[in-house]
This record gives structure tokens, C-alpha cells and sequence, in this order.
């Protein structure tokens, strides 16, 4: 048998998973680190864009959420979603209590991915980030190189 074949079994498997989780982690922290802190938190840029689009939704749910919740705080929404992508990026890449780091980045994703449903080329990053998640929380990727695992918690 060639030897990457034995890559797919066996304990290395725990290790490509984990090489996708560090992965995904790293995706939500780069989205975190190129996002304009000042135009989000100090200007609004974000949550009016968000207003801008949710204002159009074909769903009409979508527009009285976003109007019952998001906008009459935009300013902490701004702060929840710009610092929940830094929390979830730490948590998935480090490890650290995974399941839930990889729940929260699912529900981001899950929202995202309805709030533009009708645009089509913005989808294509969602629904992978999405995948990968889905994919980490059923196969328990927090079982090597996590902190998790280092601690004992969570079933790793």
C-alpha cells in the first residue's frame, strides 16, 4: 500500500482534521484582520451596508429582524460581529472549546449566507466556511494539536 494512502486512516486522520480546522481558523482571523476597524466600529460602514441590503430582502423576515434588532443598535452589532470573528477565528485555530467556537462560525456563516441569499458570487466563501465547520463539529476535530485536547475537555 502506498504510504499516503495510510494517511486517510487511523490517528493521522485526527491530524487532517485538525490541519482543516487550523485552516478554517485561520480563514475567520484573516477576516478579521482585513476588515476596516475604523469604517466598522467608529463609522457604521458595516451594519449600513447590512441595513442597505436588508432594507431590499425579498424575505420579509429578514427585513423585520434586522429592523427590530440590528438597527436599533448599530453600534453594538458592529462590535458583535467584528470581534466575534476574532473570537471564533482564536477559538477554531488554537482549539479552545471548538465545538462552540465552530457553532458560533457556523451561525455567522448561516446569517451571512441569509442576509445575501440573493447574491449568488458572495456565496461561494460562505457555504465552504459553513462546510468545514459542519464537517469539524460532526467528526470532533478537536482531537489533536487543540488546547481541548491538551485539557481534556470537550471529548478530545
Amino acid at each position: 500500500m502506498h504510504p499516503l494512502a495510510t494517511l486517510s486512516y487511523g490517528p493521522t486522520a485526527a491530524y487532517w482534521l485538525a490541519a482543516l480546522r487550523i485552516g478554517l481558523g485561520l480563514w475567520w482571523l484573516e477576516s478579521f484582520r482585513h476588515k476596516n476597524k475604523r469604517a466598522w466600529l467608529k463609522e457604521g460602514a458595516g451594519i449600513a451596508w447590512a441595513k442597505s441590503v436588508a432594507e431590499k430582502h425579498r424575505f420579509g423576515l429578514v427585513r423585520k429582524s434586522f429592523a427590530r434588532v440590528v438597527e436599533p443598535r448599530p453600534k453594538q452589532m458592529a462590535y458583535i460581529v467584528v470581534f466575534s470573528e476574532l473570537a471564533v477565528g482564536v477559538g477554531i485555530t488554537a482549539g479552545f472549546l471548538t465545538p462552540v467556537a465552530l457553532a458560533g462560525g457556523l451561525l455567522l456563516n448561516l446569517l451571512y449566507f441569509v442576509l445575501m441569499i440573493h447574491d449568488w458570487a458572495e456565496q461561494g466563501q460562505n457555504s465552504m466556511m459553513a462546510l468545514i465547520s459542519l464537517v469539524c463539529i460532526l467528526a470532533r476535530a478537536n482531537q489533536v494539536l487543540s488546547i481541548d485536547h491538551l485539557l481534556h475537555i470537550l471529548g478530545a
